[in-house]
């Protein structure tokens, strides 16, 4: 169950801070324009190979976007003579959208289902065709995105420049009345060539039909392959891909299900929190997610702060887990807020398996899967908000489910927050790295000054810091008051490189370091 060693514990020398720049943006808002709320991206995810990048929105429509540095570098001669790698950053082009879900309504239960797309995930590719997994909150489908050569129908041997006649002219192409394809118009007689047509001397031997050819041209198709319903009575938050690259996860409040990628009519149940009485329920599933390269080891996180780890080898239903990963609260903590604020919103296992990132409002955490005893690093992201936690239960905002993402190599970390901003933090030991940055042209605009954090050893190779944010009062640095209403809940890494998707309302934004 032991992953591989990350850069997390395996650098020697603090990394440097990285300086991030604005790479591109998608869907960018004019000032004053109204944000229509099937626009708002409700997920983000790069593929495994980091060419291809979809986005969700609450209308239940899909975008992908292509690469575009990676394929036209020129030749070998041209590569070796341009040092572009310190220039060259992740450029991406919209690829192609589509419709994954429509708003549905339960007859059986009377409620609305949604079109919104909670999550995506990418599958293996194949063929030249990209596979991937969406959802909404209550049924997931499997879609083939592939090139199909345009088909085009082949000219007649008669020259349509001559051929304008059979009775007819060119001027009458805005008439009303249908046309035939040489320009005659079916209520005239076409039985008779027209003044300015003439046959070429001995006659035309033959009389080439038109015919259907495959043109040079092509055009992306997505077609649904598979749909897996009617497994979820509660509202799914997460799906995942096991790295056999047969199965996934799908995971709601209450139970995860197995299932195949092949078999749509029947999944396993695999978790079952429910409780017989359900009064008696005190936590819920958050979000679950496949160990990257074990496919027997999964982890979910609950509302009660804890992950727990589970081996699919053990039994059939793994409602014992194999490892529980929570934080011992502090004595005389304790408040109304303490089991809201505690809930975790996201989990990501890092690239090599050994470390969990996981979310709460507060905070983000680093636990090591071979230490349960308590998280290897805390980051404060929240803590300016302590004070008004009554006002944000008020509002709702309480409830806000963040995600959270690692770099490829695992040394830094990143999360939203609220005014579209969001904070990467470097997670090697000895790193005071936390930036502040804002999702816009200017990501360095809201730049808050990091105080130094304080760090203590547990006795062994491994170092438990708690990673001090920029512990502000709700007031940025240019003495702007933080705005609840904007928020950044989603965001993705790149798998190989330091590029960040995140995505403020309907806008996607990139940048790069």
């Amino acid at each position: 169950m032991n992953g591989g060693d990350d850069v997390v514990v395996a650098s020697e020398e603090p990394l440097q801070p990285l300086e991030w720049k604005f790479s591109q943006v998608f869907g960018e808002r004019a000032a004053g324009e109204e944000v229509q709320e099937v626009d708002i991206i409700s997920a983000i995810e790069f593929d495994k190979s980091g060419n291809h990048l979809a986005t969700g929105d609450r209308g239940g429509r899909v975008v992908l976007f292509e690469r575009t540095d990676s394929k036209d570098h020129g030749s070998r001669r041209d590569l070796e003579s341009t040092d572009y790698s310190s220039s060259r950053h992740p450029e991406f082009r919209y690829k192609t959208e589509f419709q994954s879900h429509e708003p549905e309504f339960d007859y059986l239960k009377s409620l609305e289902i949604e079109e919104k797309i909670n999550k995506i995930k990418w599958c293996q590719t194949a063929n030249g065709s990209v596979f991937l997994l969406s959802t909404n909150d209550k049924t997931i489908k499997f879609w083939k995105v592939q090139e199909k050569k345009v088909k085009k129908i082949s000219d007649m041997n008669i020259d349509p420049s001559k051929a304008i006649g059979n009775g007819s002219s060119s001027s009458n192409s805005n008439s009303s009345k249908p046309h035939l394809a040489n320009g005659g118009s079916s209520d005239k007689s076409y039985n008779y060539p027209s003044n300015d047509f003439s046959f070429p001397p001995g006659g035309l031997p033959s009389l080439r039909l038109p015919s259907v050819v495959v043109s040079h041209e092509t055009s992306l198709l997505a077609r649904c392959r598979r749909v897996y319903a009617h497994a979820h009575d509660y509202h799914i938050n997460s799906i995942s891909n096991n790295s056999d690259g047969e199965t996934f996860i799908s995971a709601d409040d209450l139970r995860i299900n197995l299932w195949n990628l092949e078999i749509s009519n029947q999944s396993f149940n695999i978790v079952d929190v429910k409780p017989t009485n359900m009064e008696d329920l005190t936590e819920v599933i958050t979000s679950a997610e496949f160990h990257p390269t074990h496919c027997n080891t999964l982890a979910y996180s609950s509302s009660k702060g804890s992950i727990r780890l589970i081996d699919l080898r053990q039994s059939a239903l793994c409602d014992s887990h194999a490892k529980l990963f929570e934080e011992q609260e502090a004595p005389g903590s304790r408040s109304f807020f303490t089991e809201i604020i505690a809930s975790i919103s996201d989990i990501k296992f890092a690239k090599e398996g050994r470390y969990i990132l996981s979310r709460d409002y507060m905070t983000l955490k680093l636990w090591d899967i071979n230490m349960d005893s308590g998280p290897v690093s805390t980051f404060r992201v929240h803590e300016y908000l302590r004070p008004k936690l009554c006002d944000l239960y008020e509002n709702d905002s309480i409830f806000d489910k963040f995600e959270c993402c690692l770099s490829g190599d695992g040394s830094r970390v990143s999360t939203g927050s609220y005014s579209n901003l969001f904070r990467v933090f470097g997670c090697a030991p000895g790193s005071t790295e936390a930036t502040t940055l804002e999702a816009s042209k200017n990501p360095t605009r809201r730049q808050v000054p990091t105080p130094s954090r304080p760090s203590r050893s547990l006795g062994n190779s491994l170092t438990r810091v708690v990673r001090r944010g920029a512990e502000n009062t709700g007031v940025d640095a240019n003495g702007n008051s933080f705005d609840f209403t904007t928020k950044l809940l989603h965001l993705a890494w790149h798998p190989s490189e330091n590029s960040i998707a995140c995505a403020a309302a309907n806008s996607l934004y990139m940048y790069y370091a």
